[in-house]
Parts: C-alpha cells; sequence; structure tokens
C-alpha cells in the first residue's frame, strides 16, 4: 500500500523505514476502507507476475490488473468488483466463488480457468478467451460477451440474464438448465452446444449457428430464430409459444410436430433432430 507522507499512515511508514516506499499491509475489508480513507494507496498490481499466487479472499475491489500474470493462481472468494483485468493472463486459474461484479476481462486470457459460483453481473468479457473453463452456476447477468471464446466451457446451471453474446463461440458448450432469458445470442456459434432443459425465453437467436445442438426440453417461448442453422439439431420436448419466430423453412415441420399446451404454447413430438420423421399426428396449421 503507497503512502502520502503528509498523513499520520505516512508519517508512520516513513519512521518505520524512511528508504521504504511502500508499506505492505495486510487487512480486512473493514481496515482497507479505513486506511484508504487516510490516505493510502493501493499498490499497483498491473503488468505484475503473480504466477500461481495464494490470493485467497484477497481485497482486489477496483485494483488495476491489466495484463498482469495471473496463471494458476489461487484467488477463491476473491472480491475483484470492477477490478480492471484487461489483457489479463488467468489460464488455470481458481476462482471459485470469486465476486467481478463490473470487472473489466475484456481479451482476458480464461482458458481453463475454475469460475465455479463466480459472480460476473455486468462484467465486460468481450473477447475474452474462456475455452475449457468450468463457470458451473455463474453468475453472468448482463456481461458482455461479444466475440468471447467459449467453446466447450461447462456452464452448467450458470445465470444468463440479459447476457450480450453476440458473435460468441460455444460450440460444444455445456448449457444445461442454462438460464439465458433475453439473452443476445446473435450469430453465435452454438454447434454441438448442450442446450437440455436450458431457459431460452425471449432469447435473441436470429442467424446463430445451431448445427448439431442438443435443445431437448428446452424452453424457447417467444425467441427470435429467424435466420438460425438447426440442421440436424434435437428438438424432442423444446417447448415454444406462438410468439417463437422459426425459420421460414423450418415453421411448418415445428408446427406439424408439436401438440398444443394452451395459452398459445407448444411441445415438440417425435424422436431425433429436425429431420425425424413425425411420429405423432399431424397438428393442423391454422
Amino acid at each position: 500500500m503507497k503512502t502520502h507522507p503528509d498523513t499520520p499512515l505516512g508519517r508512520l511508514a516513513l519512521a518505520a523505514r524512511p528508504s521504504r516506499p511502500w508499506l505492505h499491509i495486510r487487512a480486512s475489508r473493514w481496515w482497507r476502507c479505513v486506511l484508504l480513507a487516510a490516505g493510502a494507496q493501493q499498490a499497483p498490481w498491473a503488468g505484475k507476475n503473480w504466477r500461481g499466487a495464494d490470493l485467497t479472499a484477497a481485497e482486489l475491489t477496483g485494483a488495476n490488473l491489466t495484463r498482469a500474470n495471473l496463471t494458476g493462481a489461487d484467488l477463491t472468494g476473491a472480491h475483484l468488483n470492477n477490478a480492471k483485468l484487461t489483457g489479463a493472463d488467468l489460464t488455470g486459474a481458481k476462482l471459485y466463488n470469486a465476486d467481478l461484479t463490473g470487472a473489466n476481462l475484456y481479451d482476458a486470457d480464461l482458458t481453463g480457468a475454475d469460475l465455479t459460483g463466480a459472480n460476473l453481473y455486468d462484467a465486460g468479457l468481450t473477447g475474452a478467451n474462456l475455452t475449457r473453463a468450468n463457470l458451473t452456476r455463474a453468475n453472468l447477468t448482463g456481461a458482455e460477451l461479444r466475440n468471447a471464446d467459449l467453446r466447450d466451457t461447462n456452464l452448467t446451471r450458470a445465470h444468463w440474464y440479459g447476457a450480450d453474446l453476440p458473435g460468441a463461440k460455444l460450440t460444444g458448450t455445456d448449457l444445461i438448465s442454462a438460464n439465458l432469458i433475453r439473452a443476445n445470442l446473435i450469430r453465435a456459434d452454438l454447434t454441438g452446444a448442450h442446450l437440455n432443459k436450458a431457459n431460452l425465453f425471449r432469447a435473441d437467436l436470429t442467424g446463430a449457428n445451431l448445427t448439431s445442438a442438443n435443445l431437448t426440453g428446452a424452453n424457447l417461448t417467444g425467441a427470435d430464430l429467424r435466420d438460425a442453422d438447426l440442421r440436424d439439431a434435437d428438438f424432442v420436448d423444446l417447448t415454444w409459444s406462438e410468439q417463437t419466430l422459426w425459420p421460414d423453412a423450418l415453421a411448418m415441420q415445428i408446427r406439424a410436430r408439436s401438440v398444443p399446451l394452451g395459452s398459445g404454447k407448444w411441445r415438440v413430438q417425435g424422436a431425433g433432430n429436425s429431420g425425424a420423421e413425425v411420429e405423432v399426428p399431424p397438428v393442423p396449421v391454422h
């Protein structure tokens, strides 16, 4: 922590060792607020090498970690609210239950990172690499992930309400039971993604690639799938509504394979993918 020489804390630091401009203190969140209010300054983190460091429950709110090397670092339960992590290397880092609310992770490398239960509410992840990361139960509500790479990422039971994911790479991603209500997935690549029982209520999937995606039991009520590629996608038990917008070439087939549930909702019947034959009596098209 850097201190001003004209404050009590600064004079204390100089008296302790005048030649040392930095007084490193590990303090609780409460004491940190007190020290900062007294004029102390947070030590610089940007560009530093923290490879494999133990930063469990570290207080890093608003810290500047731009391009920092945090490869394999343990940030379990760390407080990284509004932290600047642009271009940071977090490959294999442990961020279990970490708080990254509003953090800037643009172009950060999170390959193989463990973000189980992490809070990424309103976080900026544009261009971030999240390949093979574990985001089970993570909160990504309102997060921005434009062109982020999420291939082979575990997103089971993750919350994506209103998340911004246009152009994101989600090939083979595990999104089982994920909450994607009102998510922006325009032109996202969801080839082979596991979307079983995912909630895509009013999600925008315009132009998305859902080739071979598993949508078994998913909720697509009010979703926009115009111009989406749904070749070989599995629709069994998928729920949709009169407000759901299908690609023109598929709309009639989906209606024919569906049974009414009431209140303008339908459920797809039959077995297999979008090319499967109808195994239930066709429902008349109105």
